[in-house]
């Protein structure tokens, strides 16, 4: 009797990394709080229902099924593949944050990434980020506090590339007065979240030296911040950290080349800069609360774009149609390919 209780325990120490997560979900998921507000979403989807009506007054389908007859398929590839190569180096980049706390499978860091991106095809308000946090927090053994703040250290990064990219753009791109205001005001408040992050940084250095943050579940809003801080420390004085920085490059790049791949096959002719100004348009657009997939919000904001390029309206309506279909197709093969790979129903991500 013994001998069979050992082998059943046994067993189920050693069910496969796709039952674990969906068990580890499905009980996440059923017991948290059901009552949750439904305001953020009301309000995503009306300000997506608001950028639809005010992009579709413009549209016309025979004008948009005429031009793609039209298309460039090759560049269209071109441009799907650029995307998607955009997401591997987010991964890479992933891994190599975490690096301080653990090894990180690169392919369980591709999974839970493609993962995240189709639960925000799928769900209002971008939940993607915290599914696949909890995705590599299971598989990996790293707390979920310290995956997230890696989450946190990317968007600074990514906030510091584009930024840059901007101020670049600026100065060789004819912006509108309006942008170039948008550019200084966002380049100061960069440059004061730097700061007051070095020098956060800077006192856990005297304070901690190279001990390593605890792992231990902060109590109390001082602790957690300290945690938060702590994890901060340990990703920004490893040595991993700049190749993370390097690869962060990748990112945007692959984004932009894939944007001008798409303004190619479309038939719009317009240089490399202007990809960047537009994507960082439509990127500083989406990151406001939002419908699933970013539809509204992303026609809304290609469309401003292209206007100070002096594209016509109904020309960028179509094209920002078109290149929204033509980008997200793969995600949403590829995303539901992680979901079974992981295990993980559509039932238990939800």
């Amino acid at each position: 009797m013994i001998f069979r209780r050992r082998a059943k325990q046994a067993h189920q120490q050693a069910r496969p990394y796709s039952a674990q997560h969906e068990f580890f979900l499905s009980t996440l998921f059923q017991t948290a709080d059901p009552a949750r507000s439904r305001i953020p979403q009301i309000l995503g989807c009306g300000i997506a229902l608001v950028c639809l009506v005010w992009v579709l007054r413009d549209f016309h389908l025979i004008q948009l099924l005429r031009e793609i007859a039209n298309v460039d398929w090759k560049w269209v590839v071109a441009g799907m593949t650029f995307d998607v190569l955009s997401y591997g180096a987010q991964a890479v980049r992933w891994e190599f944050l975490l690096r301080p706390f653990g090894k990180v499978r690169l392919t369980r860091s591709v999974r839970a990434v493609y993962s995240g991106l189709f639960a925000n095809l799928v769900f209002p308000l971008r939940p993607g980020e915290f599914l696949r946090s909890n995705l590599l927090s299971a598989s990996e053994g790293i707390s979920l506090g310290r995956v997230l703040g890696s989450i946190g250290v990317e968007r600074l990064i990514d906030l510091v590339i584009a930024t840059a990219s901007l101020a670049v753009a600026s100065l060789v791109v004819d912006l509108p007065r309006r942008f170039n205001r948008i550019a200084d005001i966002l380049g100061v408040v960069t440059l004061v979240v730097l700061a007051i992050i070095v020098a956060l940084i800077f006192y856990l250095e005297l304070r901690m030296g190279n001990e390593p943050p605890p792992d231990l579940a902060p109590r109390g809003f001082r602790a957690k911040a300290l945690g938060a801080l702590s994890v901060l420390h340990a990703i920004g004085t490893a040595p991993s950290f700049y190749p993370a920085l390097f690869t962060s490059l990748f990112i945007p790049f692959f984004q932009i080349l894939g944007l001008w791949a798409m303004m190619q096959s479309y038939g719009l002719h317009l240089n490399f800069l202007t990809a960047v100004v537009v994507l960082l348009i439509i990127n500083l657009g989406v990151s406001l609360p939002n419908a699933p997939a970013n539809v509204g919000a992303y026609q809304f904001f290609c469309v401003l774009g292209l206007s100070v390029f002096q594209v016509d309206k109904t020309t960028a309506t179509c094209f920002s149609i078109f290149a929204f279909l033509a980008l997200t197709f793969p995600f949403i093969f590829l995303g539901f390919a992680a979901l079974l790979k992981i295990g993980l129903s559509l039932r238990s991500l939800r």
